[in-house]
């Protein structure tokens, strides 16, 4: 039986979902968007047990995609990553329950813990 804790990584870049997959999946089953909207699509049949996800994207951007999951699931844990961080913007994700900010490039060391840290 696999017990593997599901992460759901939503990103524009390739790079960054494949750099992401190798850091996270030995432990934890993973599922990948490429943007906003085929994130909230994946989020109505599945309930990952945590979202990863970019800031700059197409389509809906991480900041509307934060929102309207948050209405839909409000418990659902979310990790942000970002080149860009602003304290606008982190104010804005913090009001919606982010429950941390990776900023780009990152660390895998940083990765795993704040993952582990998240779906403890």
């Amino acid at each position: 039986m696999n017990n593997k804790k599901q992460v759901l990584i939503c990103d524009d870049e390739e790079g960054v979902r494949e750099s992401l997959n190798l850091i996270l999946s030995e432990d934890y089953k993973l599922s990948f968007a490429t943007n906003g909207v085929e994130a909230l699509d994946y989020l109505k049949v599945n309930n990952p047990d945590l979202v990863i996800m970019d800031i700059k994207m197409p389509q809906k951007n991480g900041l509307e995609t934060l929102k309207e999951l948050h209405r839909h699931k409000p418990n659902l844990k979310v990790i942000m990553i970002t080149g860009y961080q602003s304290v606008e913007t982190a104010r804005e994700a913090t009001k919606y329950g982010i429950f941390e900010y990776i900023t780009k490039p990152f660390d895998s060391k940083v990765v795993k813990t704040t993952v582990k840290k998240a779906l403890l």
